[in-house]
């Protein structure tokens, strides 16, 4: 039998099971006591009921004639009866008997005090220096029904008592264990990103420990990935200034250039500085996503959202006319950060139309249940390189160029704002190419 893992489970299963093996126990300690004081009494009421018809009998045997045959004692009226009797003389003849007496269960006297046949129980007495004996016997079945309707009564409330206590246990457990059960509810429904540390008021002393814990754990990984944040975000922006000026002296060297073989050097230059400056940006961005507000107070129109974005991607010289957009007939409502989802969405674009095929255009879907779609044709990604292109400076195996930064930026604007980020490849509907699917968070 498997042990349940609900603590709530195993503390009512072993409260209930231990109630009921005690109230067991206590049920046949208090059946064999019973039974015990039972059999006194019945005892005590044989060897008073000889004490009462002996002296009795002894005036009604004496005042009679010698010859007189057994006397049987007549009833009154027909019922049951359980103690009978005979009196009988030194010489063992029988000289009075109740009404219903069996010679057959009465064997010879032979001393007085109890005795057990297996089937009465006997009590014996004598008067007139053991002229005259009695022997009264009571059937052994009577006491067993009477013992077993007493055991009954008693039995018949613990029926109803045990279960109402199981009930009981479990819902007192139960109760005891809702401050377990909300400490864990708050670990269960915080994102990723939520770090902030969590209630623990009135927990079980063998719980706060884990609680504080759990707490002092938070409070690390916060500060390890402020300050991580910190230096790539005071990084990058250090770097804007200095690298846009850099940028700017390789654009007025190419300019200025008095031969081809310095414009070629200059042009290289500001290519490596072009990509610094993305790479800038990407960082900010990372940096952004993982430690800004991603989620806003009142629900956006993302697809308005959506519409800017590609207008301004598709403005540059090498975009133009690469983009396919289709949005719904109705706004999209999600409560995520303009923001973040344009930089969300940015970055899926981004991707598409660096490594995506140039003579294929990108398609860019939102769906009106907020279902965003980004394809591109392309070779298929083997599904190893796959899982883990979302990984911050994972490039894949692509021909092109580039940080490395942008699915991992959108992975963690997703993940940020409930929502959830799947990459297929081959694409939907198609033999090759690429797919972001973007769900927005309920």
């Amino acid at each position: 039998m498997m042990q349940p893992k609900s603590l709530q489970w195993r503390l009512s299963l072993s409260l209930g099971l231990g109630m009921t093996v005690l109230w067991a126990m206590a049920a046949i300690v208090t059946a064999q006591m019973l039974r015990h004081e039972m059999d006194e009494v019945f005892d005590s009421a044989l060897e008073e009921t000889a004490q009462r018809i002996l002296p009795l009998a002894a005036i009604e045997i004496v005042g009679r004639d010698a010859d007189d045959a057994e006397q049987r004692v007549a009833t009154l009226r027909r019922h049951d009866e359980y103690l009978t009797y005979l009196v009988r003389d030194g010489q063992g003849k029988v000289l009075l008997r109740s009404h219903s007496a069996d010679l057959a269960v009465f064997p010879p006297f032979s001393g007085m005090g109890f005795a057990d046949t297996p089937t009465h129980r006997l009590y014996s007495d004598a008067a007139l220096q053991g002229s005259l004996t009695i022997m009264i016997a009571e059937p052994l079945s009577h006491r067993r029904i009477s013992a077993g309707r007493a055991l009954l009564a008693l039995a018949l409330p613990l029926a109803i008592i045990i279960p109402l206590g199981l009930i009981g246990i479990w819902a007192i457990v139960r109760v005891s264990m809702t401050p377990v059960r909300s400490f864990r509810s708050q670990i269960e429904a915080r994102g990723g990103g939520d770090l902030a540390p969590i209630a623990a008021d009135n927990l079980p002393s063998e719980i706060d420990p884990v609680a504080k814990a759990v707490n002092h754990l938070l409070d690390r990984l916060r500060r390890t990935l402020q300050a991580e944040r910190s230096l790539a975000a005071k990084s990058a922006h250090e770097l804007r200034t200095p690298v846009a000026a850099a940028l700017a002296q390789a654009q007025l060297m190419i300019a200025n250039a008095p031969d081809d073989a310095t414009r070629e050097r200059a042009e290289d230059m500001q290519t490596a500085l072009r990509r610094l400056s993305r790479l800038t940006e990407k960082l900010m961005q990372l940096a952004r996503s993982e430690g800004g507000r991603l989620l806003a107070e009142t629900p956006v129109d993302i697809g308005t959202i959506l519409r800017m974005v590609v207008s301004e991607l598709g403005g540059h010289v090498d975009t133009v006319g690469r983009i396919e957009l289709t949005l719904p007939d109705v706004p999209v409502l999600a409560s995520i950060d303009a923001d973040a989802f344009a930089i969300l969405t940015r970055n899926l674009i981004e991707n598409a139309l660096k490594h995506g095929a140039q003579d294929e255009p990108v398609r860019v879907a939102l769906s009106a249940d907020g279902v965003l779609r980004v394809a591109n044709a392309g070779p298929v990604v083997p599904p190893e390189v796959l899982a883990r292109l979302s990984e911050p400076f994972e490039r894949g195996q692509a021909l092109v160029r580039g940080a490395g930064l942008g699915l991992a930026i959108a992975r963690t604007i997703a993940t940020g704002t409930g929502g959830q980020l799947e990459l297929t490849s081959p694409a939907s509907n198609r033999e090759d190419g690429f797919e972001a699917r973007f769900v927005v968070g309920k």
